[in-house]
């Protein structure tokens, strides 16, 4: 099933945060997606695991989630915890309570605190203060559980995750980009960031990348080029080009930039028939939301960082990707609460 099995009591993160993937090891990580599959398993087989019963975790929102909030839900509750969800207008963070003060508050009342919003800094601020482990649920710059899970989704397909090469199109600036460039550094997988060049990743960021692909035998490549970027490709993932609520000159500017860089049958093709199409979802590949039917109206598309045919078609993950979300942060919970004995 996997390249690597750490038996139980090998590798501890009992009393961890899980902020960046750039804070774990290679064997942390694998050691992470090894407890996630064991979990997925038990789940499969209807077989209970409710190792928490009396604890509670706490579900901080500032941005609004379906597959992030679901998953800590259901985690949690197989676990037999509690979970209290905080959402974007649901608590005084930052507002009338600063950071540090809300995080000695929960971390009283809480034994973990989840946090899906804006800069690194604030959530790096809730695990300085907590006491107890802090989840990073997303951040601007780092989305460390998605990362679980396409690595989990990966290793679920190709039976191994060494030496693979994972290509990002769009725009990779920012947390997708940035965090599966680290964990293929991390785990030995090659990675390309296939954009424009004022769309690549930071570059001290990549000096970081490289110097742990050094060490794990996988490699970071920057390009233009998306013939030779996607080549022999065996994951091809992308994300939205837009956050909402960026103005209509960013989408604008977005569009005309990053459509080279659309994921299509032809893109698949060059990648191989044995490639798959790997996004963390939403995804604008149709028309069939308000926002889709906004943009098509204002700009005549039909798409935008994916094709509807891509998608929809065979070699798309996307639904086993969003599944791992829950099994991956079920894992993610408890490898920092501590196994149970």
């Amino acid at each position: 099933m996997s390249e690597n099995r750490y038996p139980s009591g090998k590798i501890s993160l009992k009393g961890r945060h899980f902020l960046t993937l750039k804070d774990f090891t290679e064997e942390e990580i694998l050691y992470l997606l090894d407890l996630a599959a064991d979990l997925k398993a038990k789940k499969k087989r209807g077989e209970l695991h409710e190792y928490y019963k009396g604890k509670n975790i706490a579900l901080i929102f500032e941005k609004d989630s379906t597959r992030t909030r679901c998953s800590f839900e259901i985690a949690a509750h197989d676990l037999g915890m509690g979970s209290t969800y905080l959402g974007p207008s649901g608590s005084q963070i930052g507002k009338k309570e600063s950071i540090p003060d809300t995080a000695r508050v929960l971390g009283r009342m809480f034994d973990g605190i989840e946090y899906r919003g804006y800069g690194q800094e604030i959530v790096e601020d809730l695990a300085r203060y907590a006491g107890v482990p802090v989840w990073n649920g997303l951040t601007n710059e780092y989305h460390p559980t998605q990362m679980l899970a396409d690595m989990l989704t990966a290793r679920e397909h190709f039976g191994h995750l060494k030496g693979l090469k994972m290509v990002y199109l769009g725009d990779a600036r920012y947390n997708t980009g940035n965090s599966l460039m680290v964990v293929s550094a991390k785990l030995g997988l090659h990675f390309t960031a296939c954009t424009s060049a004022k769309y690549f990743p930071n570059s001290e960021l990549v000096k970081e990348c490289e110097e742990y692909a050094r060490i794990s035998g996988g490699s970071i490549t920057l390009t233009e080029d998306v013939s030779a970027g996607t080549k022999g490709a065996d994951i091809v993932c992308t994300d939205v080009w837009v956050s909402m609520g960026e103005p209509d000159e960013i989408w604008a500017e977005r569009i005309r930039d990053l459509s080279p860089y659309k994921v299509t049958a032809d893109v698949m093709k060059n990648a191989g028939e044995n490639a798959i199409f790997m996004h963390c979802l939403p995804a604008f590949h149709d028309l069939k939301t308000r926002i889709g039917q906004s943009v098509g109206e204002k700009f005549g598309l039909t798409d935008m960082e994916v094709t509807d045919e891509v998608f929809e078609g065979p070699q798309s993950k996307v639904f086993d990707e969003a599944e791992n979300r829950m099994h991956t942060i079920k894992a993610v919970i408890v490898a920092t609460l501590g196994e149970p004995e």
